[in-house]
């Protein structure tokens, strides 16, 4: 009998939950800058919500008292940074690093969204 673990399960989805005040605003704002479409709706009034494109998926939770942290609670890799950036600008979302180009290997800028959910968002440079 061997005392080594098992090995870790096979990992599935895994999604970035974002507290919003307004979940339909929120819904709006993503699919105005990112194409996300809602696939999934509970509660009535709706207090969840599942958004998704290609194989991004963002989960949003209704907390009409949210306030925002401090700290990015977020990543996305996207084929454009320079265009997903200029939306985000379209869509009122606040730049809090701008556009740069980093050493390790990605063009890369973090925005908040309505809410104040700060999203690290990064394209690879080849």
């Amino acid at each position: 009998m061997s005392n080594s673990p098992a090995p870790a399960p096979t990992l599935g989805r895994v999604a970035a939950m974002l507290p919003v005040r307004d979940i339909h605003a929120a819904l709006d704002a993503y699919r105005a800058v990112f194409g996300f479409e809602k696939v999934f709706e509970n509660g009535d009034p709706v207090g969840f919500m599942i958004l998704r494109r290609d194989d991004a998926e963002l989960h949003l939770t209704l907390q009409k008292t949210h306030r925002a942290p401090s700290f990015n609670v977020a990543h996305m890799l996207v084929s454009d940074a320079t265009e997903t950036c200029r939306r985000c600008e379209a869509q009122g979302f606040r730049i809090i690093r701008g556009l740069e180009d980093k050493s390790y290997g990605l063009r890369a800028f973090v925005f908040a969204d309505h809410d104040g959910n700060r999203i690290d968002v990064g394209e690879v440079l080849r």
